[in-house]
């Protein structure tokens, strides 16, 4: 799968509550969610995020509470991938189970910029950046993980569907 967007850069430590604040919890429907995406951090980000976009931050993205509403905010923006330095073990976690892929870059996030656009192979495990030519390998997702993310989550993984 290749996936190809324009970036929104965020730091280190971006937590589930500053992805989808609290108060909006009491829905679970993934439109509504995405209303509120990263508005507590970035109050334009729902009104001006673009499908294909890509979310690029440093360590720990996703830290804080299990929600899984976290990514599915994040997916229903329109958000194909999420690229940090690291990442959250349970938001990892969730993430894969809704079909979000994301990819762990290392330090070399700190490269890529606001605005820039990158160029994602998830099977083969490149990042480009195509603003400033620049290339990272990266682990490739395993191919479960990819067939998950092609199938749309977990569910519909099991269920045998394809997005």
């Amino acid at each position: 799968m290749i996936l190809e967007g324009k970036v929104w850069r965020y730091g280190d430590n971006v937590d589930t509550d500053v992805i989808i604040p609290a108060r909006y919890l009491n829905s679970a429907e993934p439109k509504e969610l995405a209303e509120h995406c990263m508005e507590d951090i970035d109050p334009t980000f729902a009104g001006k995020v673009n499908a294909g976009d890509i979310i690029v931050a440093g360590r720990n993205f996703g830290c804080g509470s299990s929600r899984e509403h976290a990514p599915v905010a994040i997916k229903a923006s329109g958000v194909p991938c999420v690229i940090a330095d690291s990442f959250a073990r349970i938001f990892f976690r969730n993430a894969i189970n809704i079909g979000l892929p994301l990819i762990e870059l290392g330090a070399a996030v700190t490269e890529i910029d606001n605005g820039d656009n990158v160029k994602i192979d998830l099977s083969k495990g490149l990042v480009e950046n195509i603003t400033k030519n620049k290339y990272y390998k990266v682990q490739p997702l395993p191919g479960f993980i990819q067939e998950i993310a092609n199938a749309g989550g977990l569910i519909s993984y099991i269920k045998g569907d394809q997005v």
